[in-house]
């Protein structure tokens, strides 16, 4: 059975997805709905926390799509392939996806947002803890999602018919090259019996990235030791690559 705010959630959808943001007012919201305004305020807070119901909503088959990717052993191409899928999703649903990422807050995710930075990270993880990163976990998922919503944006913003899908393609193998090294022979993908990157020239960036994402699961130190080891690891990344820039 639908509830009252389901109801009013996939009401609002419907307005966005035919009149994008400025279609969503409350009052048209409560009339789509069958509902009064009271009752959106005291559902969801204000107009923003609709906003970013709508966007939880239209975000689901994303999330599902990204988490149920089965990941194989190269940590790399699965980034690749998530990376796809994040600027297919704008392309088929450019409301939702500009509702979520067209106009930033400073300091404040949506859920949604907040939601697919945690696949990332935790796809950025992965390349870490098979020693092929060349910068911290926290700048190259920066890059990546900074690199892959303007791309998308822009995409969004031209005709279909102008839309050149080379231009993903290069930004994406640019961030790639630009966060990761190559895997070199012996090692299985995931950081276990090769030494992952580390023999690719950035043997101190890919050694502090793997052992940054093994912590962890240390149990000889304590937590305050943990914080401190990871925060020289993450200073020694970023330093190196800053150094060699």
């Amino acid at each position: 059975m639908t509830t009252t705010r389901e109801k009013i959630v996939e009401a609002a959808a419907a307005l966005l997805n035919e009149g994008g943001r400025e279609a969503i007012s409350t009052r048209a919201v409560s009339a789509a709905a069958g509902v009064q305004a009271p009752t959106i305020y005291r559902l969801f807070g204000d107009k923003q926390g609709l906003l970013d119901a709508v966007a939880g909503h239209g975000f689901v088959s994303y999330l599902g799509g990204k988490m149920g990717l089965e990941a194989t052993g190269d940590p790399v191409e699965d980034l690749r392939r998530g990376w796809d899928l994040h600027v297919a999703f704008g392309l088929e649903h450019p409301a939702v996806y500009t509702l979520i990422y067209g106009e930033p807050r400073p300091g404040v995710e949506s859920p949604a947002a907040r939601a697919a930075a945690e696949v990332l990270a935790g796809q950025v993880k992965r390349i870490a803890a098979a020693g092929r990163l060349r910068v911290s976990e926290e700048r190259a998922a920066h890059l990546v999602h900074a690199a892959g919503c303007g791309m998308t944006l822009t995409l969004i913003a031209l005709p279909p018919e102008a839309r050149d899908p080379a231009l993903s393609i290069l930004a994406r193998e640019s961030v790639i090259a630009a966060v990761t090294v190559e895997r070199v022979s012996g090692g299985d993908g995931n950081g276990q019996g090769g030494g992952g990157g580390q023999g690719s020239g950035d043997g101190l960036v890919g050694a502090a990235g793997a052992l940054r994402a093994a912590l962890p699961g240390v149990t000889a130190l304590t937590g305050a030791e943990r914080a401190l080891l990871d925060e020289w690891l993450a200073r020694l990344a970023n330093a190196e690559r800053t150094a060699e820039a």
